[in-house]
């Protein structure tokens, strides 16, 4: 099949949005080497295909990687300068603003979340994102290192890694798409791009901006597929210096273990998370359930760092919970395209069918539901916010990540115990805590085993600040200065200037 860009229509406007549907490799949308499979993309609000694409094989991310690999070779890598990358980088940012209200209808087409979600928070960040790493293409530094200012000198130089093949999930289809782009290209290297299977349209879209930009070919491939296809491929490749995945623990696993067994490449992983928040009784109650409300139900609860767990101390504990419902029942979850939304369908039948077994989980299991927790009749696949009490930690509510609008709250009593519970958990991806005493404030945050903290917010992060997992949650940080580190390699080089060497020994 030839690979023939689609036309979509907006349901909300009538806009029409022309959306390539092969893969994108040397600047060029091209079919399947040896494939004729495609990935239909659902519309989760209708339950609808909107269209169908190429899914790739493994000999096309062969392609893909040859290519990524002779533009590191020739037009990028250590043959462009960090000021070049910069001007490119910026001039990308200018083009995703450009047509960010575009985009953010696509997003919300393929993934459901609400259009101005989509628009000034996820597109918003991503140019933010791609601007931020702009800025550091020609501060990329290595160190001069004194060893005998007689005889030696020693410096280091931190090399473009090379080929990295990054793999991103489909909650944030665009944001993860700029978190992993932007210092992957700052540093110099080239980059296969494996988007969600599930969403993969704006990244094909985006793909458009990359040869408009002018990305010489090869910088940026895209090969949307299935994850036990290109994921893997990736994963085993020979010729992939790194991967960075952002998904499931258990898809990460698979990915570091197919990393060790092929090249040993390096590895920079964003898994699951079972984030706590505490609430103490010196906490602003009224904004402690906004972030709450933010934690857990923002993107639908579809996100690894959702606050799905909450403590609150027991003096505050009937207030607080009352205030929560109520903050809960006030966000409308809806139709993406209808502005009075804050949340949209969840992303497919999978994850919708998941959620609601462990909502059925949790009633069997003794927990309380005091909101939500049915079905909707009708299409789409809908998840109202959902509150389990009374809750014990031993429950799959309390212990598994279920990627959706649902809270499990349990009481404490003391601070010791809110650290205990909250640590209980394999994962340490977030944690938040909400007190107005700034010891406890400065005591808690130290304790909590988590790769971010937040002290009375939740849930946001910024372009300068690092990102990632402790424990089971991942490995590897993305977001400020840190990010840099996984897409370069330090060499060290030792110059003789001045030593004879006698021989022999």
């Amino acid at each position: 099949m030839a690979a023939q860009p689609v036309t979509l229509t907006i349901p909300a406007t009538g806009k029409k949005i022309t959306v390539p549907t092969g893969l994108f490799i040397n600047n060029e949308f091209v079919p399947s080497v040896d494939s004729s499979e495609t990935i239909q993309c659902i519309n989760p609000a209708t339950e609808e295909v909107i269209c169908s694409i190429v899914a790739g094989s493994e000999k096309d991310i062969d392609v893909a990687v040859a290519a990524a690999r002779k533009a590191f070779k020739t037009t990028w890598g250590k043959n462009v300068t960090g000021f070049e990358r910069s001007r490119l980088l910026n001039k990308l940012a200018d083009l995703i603003e450009r047509d960010a209200q575009e985009l953010a209808e696509l997003e919300a087409l393929n993934n459901g979340k609400p259009v101005k979600i989509a628009r000034d928070f996820d597109i918003g960040d991503s140019v933010g994102c791609l601007r931020y790493y702009a800025g550091w293409a020609d501060k990329i530094l290595g160190q001069t290192i004194e060893v005998d200012n007689k005889t030696k000198v020693a410096f280091t130089r931190h090399d473009p890694i090379g080929v990295c093949g990054q793999i991103i999930p489909w909650n944030y289809p665009i944001n993860m798409w700029s978190w992993k782009v932007a210092p992957a290209l700052a540093c110099g290297c080239t980059i296969v791009m494996k988007p969600s299977e599930l969403t993969p349209l704006t990244a094909l879209k985006l793909s458009e901006l990359i040869v408009e930009a002018g990305f010489p070919p090869g910088v940026v491939n895209t090969v949307p597929s299935l994850g036990s296809v290109g994921g893997a491929a990736l994963s085993s490749h020979q010729d992939v210096d790194k991967v960075a995945f952002t998904g499931s623990t258990v898809t990460g696993r698979k990915i570091m273990e197919a990393a060790a067994k092929s090249n040993l490449k390096k590895v920079s992983l964003e898994l699951g998370g079972k984030s706590p928040q505490i609430v103490f009784e010196s906490a602003d109650l009224d904004q402690a359930a906004n972030w709450v409300g933010l934690g857990i139900l923002y993107n639908t609860g579809q996100d690894c760092t959702a606050g799905s767990r909450l403590f609150v101390q027991d003096t505050i504990y009937d207030k607080f919970i009352q205030l929560v419902v109520e903050k809960f029942k006030q966000l409308k979850i809806g139709d993406g395209f209808d502005e009075s939304s804050g949340g949209g369908p969840v992303v497919s039948k999978m994850q919708y069918d998941k959620i609601f077994s462990y909502i059925e989980a949790g009633k069997q299991a003794g927990a309380k539901c005091i909101l939500g927790g049915e079905k909707r009749p009708g299409k789409g696949y809908y998840v109202d916010p959902t509150i389990f009490v009374d809750v014990k930690p031993d429950m799959k509510i309390v212990r598994d990540e279920i990627f959706g609008p649902v809270l499990a709250v349990a009481k404490f009593k003391t601070e010791e115990e809110a650290i205990e519970l909250a640590n209980d958990t394999s994962y340490g991806l977030g944690a938040g805590l909400h007190s107005n005493d700034a010891g406890q404030c400065m005591r808690v945050s130290q304790a909590l085993e988590a790769g971010t903290v937040w002290i009375n917010q939740y849930n946001l992060l910024n372009n300068n600040v690092p990102f990632g997992g402790k424990k089971q949650s991942g490995i590897g940080r993305e977001l400020g200065s840190y990010a840099l580190e996984e897409y370069t390699s330090v060499k060290a080089i030792h110059w003789n200037y001045g030593e004879k060497l006698d021989w022999p020994l």
